[in-house]
């Protein structure tokens, strides 16, 4: 296999041979001819139809598998990262994750909490996209909804230049800086993810089951709104 199959190939997470992830990506490049267009198409699908949810399920297997997340229709920055790669390499484009440590300075207190008292995060998830010979760092994280509601600078994406997390938000004060970029990954590495964001935890003197104690907490409260 060579080095740009391999970030064609469908696998249990990027399961981009499956119906629905064919038809939703022949559906939203319908008419278009070109990798660069289709790959700005798909981008803009996955930002805004695929809603941020900060509190949606985090490492579980089956949360985190393409057509899942296409059908829930939410997800965290990981889970729109891995609907794009699976997206885009369902039209032959292709296409790999991205995860890279930010410092952000704009997060609610019930992620701060669920993040261990820090506004460190690990693992933020992108997307590179090959188009036109060179790779593109995409982010799709923050659905243009959210931005408005939050004042967020929307990421936007041309086909030639990296679509990047902005530096700041709408009123000028710090929003998503990068602090570690750990490369990309043709499928979901679980066992780096999951050893990194221990070790992660164990930096900040805190326990790790009891950290995702808390996050299961909050996320349940969220989802049955009593918070």
């Amino acid at each position: 296999m060579s080095d740009i199959e391999r970030y064609l190939r469908c696998t249990g997470v990027i399961d981009c041979d499956s119906p629905a992830i064919q038809e939703k990506a022949v559906a939203i490049t319908s008419g278009l001819y070109t990798d660069k267009e289709k790959a700005i198409a798909l981008f803009y699908f996955v930002r805004d139809e695929i809603r941020h949810n900060p509190y949606a399920p985090a490492y579980v297997p089956e949360y985190c598998k393409a057509s899942v997340i296409l059908r829930e229709g939410n997800g965290i920055c990981q889970h729109k990262a891995v609907l794009l790669t699976a997206l885009a390499r369902a039209v032959g484009i292709p296409a790999r994750i991205g995860f890279v440590d930010v410092y952000d300075h704009l997060l609610s207190d019930s992620f701060r909490e669920m993040a261990g008292g820090t506004n460190l995060l690990s693992l933020h998830g992108y997307a590179e996209l090959y188009v036109n010979g060179k790779w593109l760092h995409v982010s799709p994280s923050y659905n243009l909804e959210k931005c408005q509601k939050c004042g967020f600078i929307p990421v936007e994406f041309d086909g030639e230049n990296d679509a990047k997390d902005s530096l700041y938000d709408q009123n000028g004060r710090p929003h998503v800086e990068h602090v570690k970029d750990h490369g990309t990954f043709d499928d979901f590495p679980w066992d780096y993810v999951l050893g990194y964001i221990r070790e992660f935890v164990a930096r900040m003197g805190q326990d790790f089951d009891e950290l995702m104690e808390i996050g299961q907490r909050i996320r349940e409260d969220k989802f049955l709104g009593n918070s």
